[in-house]
């Protein structure tokens, strides 16, 4: 069982900028350099790390991914993202990047995280995915938790926010905040952000991030509204639902505290055996 202890919780504040954007469809390259406009702008209000939307570097197009695997997928150390590791190291900032990966010959709905030295340190697939997804990706059932300056953050994408047991595992495995990158379009979509991420943070006493697209991308028309929420489940801070545009906030390792001693649902459900084997813990310098 986790101990609560002080030593459990960060030293410090974490600074997350969350990337409301939209995509050009098909095009990494454009897509890459608006990616490094928002970590410049977010590096100067003094953020920690930055996270993009769901496939953000190709837009939500299967049907372009497909036309073409080796073009529309990024690979291990790919070049094509040498701008955003440029950024990030010169910047100092953390970015969290959605896209469709390739390896060993397979296809992923991935994070790629490229930490403050411009370095790729990890890339998490996507866990759970949705049904139209299935006969394209390939899902994977390890998690990821990453350390930067005393927070752990578990990552997810769009769909696996849906399963409360992902987030659940992360979070008796010691993470602090779930930063999911998503697609959630409008109507339905927009309903399952606002019931989803709101019952992960409360029943985890976590902070939850969830970062949309903005505007059409493929057949989507995506719902924006972008938002952060405080482990008492409080929305904190939203987007626009139709603009690009870069929030931020302080993620308050106080607040934690708060959140933990008023709510025991974390701390009763190691009641409940859990399978954190799967996991895998990165940490930045």
């Amino acid at each position: 069982m986790l101990n609560f202890d002080e030593n459990f919780y960060p030293q410090s504040s974490l600074r997350v900028a969350v990337a409301q954007a939209t995509s050009v469809s098909g095009n990494i390259p454009e897509n890459v350099n608006s990616a490094v406009s928002m970590i410049e702008y977010a590096a100067q209000k003094g953020a920690d790390i930055i996270v993009f939307p769901e496939k953000f570097l190709t837009g939500y197009v299967p049907e372009i991914i497909m036309s073409d695997y080796s073009r529309y997928t990024i690979t291990e150390n790919d070049d094509r993202l040498g701008p955003i590791r440029t950024a990030c190291k010169v910047h100092e900032i953390c970015a969290i990047i959605g896209t469709p990966t390739q390896s060993n010959n397979s296809i992923y709905i991935s994070s790629v995280v490229i930490d403050n030295s411009g370095v790729d340190i990890l890339t998490y697939h996507k866990t759970h995915l949705f049904s139209s997804e299935k006969n394209i990706f390939k899902s994977d059932d390890k998690l990821n938790i990453l350390n930067i300056k005393g927070w752990n953050i578990g990552l997810g994408i769009c769909y696996d926010a849906g399963f409360s047991e992902h987030s659940r595992v992360l979070a008796q495995s010691g993470c602090h905040a779930y930063i999911v990158s998503s697609l959630f379009s409008k109507g339905t979509g927009y309903l399952e952000s606002r019931i989803w991420f709101p019952a992960r943070a409360l029943d985890n006493t976590i902070y939850a991030v969830m970062v949309n697209h903005a505007g059409k991308t493929g057949v989507w028309d995506a719902c924006g509204s972008s938002a952060i929420w405080n482990p008492f489940g409080q929305l904190i801070a939203e987007a626009s639902e139709t603009e690009p545009e870069v929030i931020i906030v302080d993620l308050d390792p106080n607040q934690l505290r708060e959140a933990r001693n008023a709510e025991n649902m974390l701390v009763d459900s190691f009641d409940v055996q859990h399978n954190s084997e799967k996991i895998e813990t990165i940490r930045m310098n």
